[in-house]
């Protein structure tokens, strides 16, 4: 049957035109409802602070940083690295860490050297851009006292030090 089927001439022509209706879409509730749909922007650029009194040890600095603005942020990018007096500064590495707060404790820093630190604010839509940079300074390394050049007296006594660090210090706080 299927054969004599096949074989036979099908006319598909349509009797009669179909009747389209002209309709007119009303998009505005998709808009309207994409319009409501609040899109996180990226964040602004957060503001770090400048070095706190008694931030610092000799090999480590606390870091503090805030926002101005009331945007999303999952987390902060802190960037830093040694600052270097010379023009290529190849062999300064740079560092990042990732950091909830608003705040971080860097250790295993060299005494008495000046770090260069800037951050960014991080969420679903983006990074935002770097806050200015700003210099911390770890406290320098304690003296050593040349016990061999130590000498007294009934009313004085000479002591002699002299500095770790590789940078000068600018001054020193004798107790006795």
């Amino acid at each position: 049957r299927l054969e004599e089927f096949l074989k036979k001439e099908v006319d598909l022509e349509l009797s009669t035109l179909p009747d389209f209706e002209e309709r007119v879409i009303d998009v505005s509730e998709v808009e309207q409802l994409m319009n409501s749909i609040n899109a996180i922007p990226a964040p602004c650029a957060p503001v770090i602070n400048p070095q706190a009194p008694n931030a610092a040890t000799g090999t480590s600095l606390r870091v503090c940083w805030g926002l101005f603005s009331d945007d999303t942020v999952e987390c902060y990018q802190l960037c830093y690295q040694p600052v270097s007096n010379e023009r290529h500064s190849d062999g300064q590495a740079e560092h990042t860490l990732k950091v909830k707060e608003t705040y971080c404790t860097i250790t295993d820093l060299l005494p008495n050297t000046q770090y260069e630190f800037w951050v960014s604010a991080l969420n679903a839509s983006g990074i935002s851009p770097p806050s200015e940079r700003a210099v911390y300074v770890t406290a320098p390394s304690p003296p050593t006292i040349k016990h061999k050049k130590i000498q007294s007296c009934e009313n004085a006594a000479l002591v002699c030090w002299e500095s770790r660090d590789m940078n000068p210090v600018d001054s020193y706080t004798v107790e006795l």
